[in-house]
């Protein structure tokens, strides 16, 4: 289950399950409570929107000051839509910002993991044993390429841990009742298992409404993620941008709504 909440002037869902981790903060921004205008009006956090780079600055801090995090520790990525993910280990400071990269995973305390979106699902990770984190920015593309899974592949090689374990939190993104798309879609999915459950045809030739949020989670279910640790917030960006940022339904003039998890110092 996902609950609204709010702090300060933030509001934002949260997965009940992940928030219940003593040693664990995260969030799925919405767009409500910050300082920037027009179609960007409210939290927007995304540089090259075209929105003013004091007010995404001012933001940025806003959340900031919310969930205690210091802005240097912060690390964003370079989303590309691809199936590569960094991992931040040691006791290097970690970098603002890493480009070409949509996957981050870390076992380091006090070090905040973002994704930004306005319609892609945002993919929350938490090994609730062993005390490892990651997000992952799943679009259409990055779905197709099976980014889901090549985090878990990873959550094991590198730390060890057991998939039975891992908690994934699915965000808001678009859902499958406005997400109409065409053949090249259609073909990076073609051979899935299960793809009619995710991929409904359209009355017009040529067309597919896509669930990405099913997508994702048969993707996990299928590398043997409980059915149960797929948690999934069930909300539309396009049918709520009073709410949510959403590109389509914007077309194409909007903001980017924050999503990050950040493991705590101190949990018991």
């Amino acid at each position: 289950m996902f609950r609204f909440a709010q702090r300060g002037a933030i509001e934002y869902l949260e997965a009940e399950a992940i928030s219940a981790l003593d040693f664990v903060t995260h969030a799925f921004c919405t767009r409500l409570g910050g300082v920037s205008e027009g179609p960007f009006s409210g939290l927007n956090t995304g540089f090259l929107v075209g929105d003013r780079g004091e007010d995404v600055r001012r933001n940025l801090a806003l959340i900031g000051e919310a969930f205690a995090i210091p802005s240097e520790r912060l690390v964003l990525m370079g989303q590309v839509h691809s199936g590569r993910i960094v991992i931040l280990d040691g006791d290097a400071p970690p970098p603002g910002s890493i480009p070409e990269c949509d996957g981050l995973i870390t076992d380091r305390p006090e070090v905040a993991l973002g994704i930004r979106t306005a319609d892609c699902i945002p993919l929350l990770f938490v090994d609730r044993v062993r005390r490892i984190i990651g997000v992952a920015h799943a679009g259409w593309r990055g779905t197709a390429l099976r980014i889901a899974s090549r985090m878990v592949d990873l959550f094991e090689k590198r730390f060890s841990s057991r998939v039975e374990d891992i908690m994934i939190a699915v965000g808001p993104a678009i859902g499958v009742c406005c997400y109409q798309v065409d053949g090249p879609v259609y073909s990076a999915f073609s051979l899935w298992l299960g793809v009619e459950s995710f991929l409904h045809p359209c009355p017009e030739a040529g067309r597919w409404m896509l669930d990405l949020a099913s997508a994702n989670r048969i993707e996990l279910t299928e590398r043997g993620a409980p059915a149960g640790n797929v948690l999934s917030a069930g909300h539309c960006t396009a049918c709520r941008r009073e709410i949510f940022f959403s590109h389509r339904a914007s077309l194409g003039c909007t903001g980017r709504q924050l999503n990050f998890i950040m493991l705590r110092d101190g949990g018991c």
